[in-house]
């Protein structure tokens, strides 16, 4: 295990509570698996963790776990993962990696996450050797810069509901394009799109793998918001019981997690009290960066 691995996992059984290092530090840490055994990885989740473990970490450390049984020249273009039982934040994950192929283009992998003897995380995921090909993609929405805009750290401190930023966001810097639903306090106006800019708050190292997986963590902060916006409402100001069923990612060009990328999601769909949701990733000069896919299960109490 490497020191940064050794600081998380110290971190994530409460040894460090004063822990002096950058959000940005610690979820680069919480990245940075052991290897216990061949195929066989351990993640811890960080100390402020939630009563299950967030679902963008457990995708996250999968897909770490996946491309470091992959030669670095295949990079990641797909991931299909369900989540299949909430995880407890206050023990380790362990990932374990089916070779499922190996090919002269292709290769695939298999991730299953374990804890207290069952799976609680699913993750299939496919790379590919570079290669030229087609080229086309949706144009970027037509929106205001990053650096107009205010950060969603400032409109919770301004809301009437006093929102404390979540630590699962602190890694990011996040710059809504429009006012937040929630932060007036009352029901908000039904919107069919939510908009935010994103980067990583800090410099990540030149690894593409650790981009991708900072942008698979990322991908889960605000996807199911759209489902509940749509409505005119908000985890913050309605009563939801809510839960990630399942998530997909395709990755269509090179990028930067710590560069500006908007995150533009939309929901085609809720019902069954489920809803779906989609996004697009994009970067600050037009390019489509990512496609997200996403269900979970939603249930309002009123």
């Amino acid at each position: 295990m490497t020191e940064a691995a050794r600081d998380a996992a110290a971190a994530a059984a409460g040894a460090r509570p004063g822990d002096a290092r950058q959000p940005l530090e610690l979820l680069v840490a919480l990245l940075d698996l052991e290897r216990i055994e061949e195929d066989i990885f351990r993640g811890v989740s960080p100390p402020e963790s939630s009563v299950r473990v967030f679902g963008g970490q457990v995708a996250g450390q999968a897909l770490v776990a996946a491309g470091r049984t992959v030669p670095a020249e295949r990079q990641v273009h797909s991931l299909h993962a369900y989540f299949i039982r909430g995880g407890d934040p206050s023990v380790p994950i362990v990932y374990q990696v089916d070779r499922v192929r190996d090919g002269r283009s292709f290769t695939t992998r298999r991730v299953t996450a374990v804890q207290h003897g069952k799976v609680i995380f699913a993750l299939s995921a496919s790379f590919q050797l570079a290669e030229a090909g087609l080229e086309h993609a949706v144009a970027m929405p037509d929106v205001p810069p990053p650096d107009s805009l205010r950060s969603q750290a400032e409109w919770a401190a301004e809301s009437e509901l006093r929102i404390e930023r979540p630590a699962i966001h602190r890694p990011f810097e996040v710059r809504p394009v429009t006012e937040p639903i929630w932060s007036g306090g009352a029901p908000g106006e039904p919107r069919e799109r939510n908009q935010v800019w994103m980067r990583a708050d800090g410099s990540l190292a030149d690894d593409p793998l650790l981009h991708v997986c900072v942008l698979t963590y990322a991908s889960d902060l605000s996807l199911l918001d759209q489902v509940l916006a749509w409505h005119g409402k908000s985890w913050a100001t309605n009563r939801v019981h809510g839960a990630s069923l399942d998530h997909a990612l395709w990755f269509h060009r090179p990028f930067r997690a710590d560069e500006w990328f908007l995150y533009d999601c939309t929901s085609p769909n809720a019902s069954g009290a489920r809803g779906l949701a989609t996004g697009y990733f994009f970067a600050q000069d037009g390019r489509l960066l990512a496609t997200v896919v996403q269900e979970g299960l939603l249930r309002v109490i009123d």
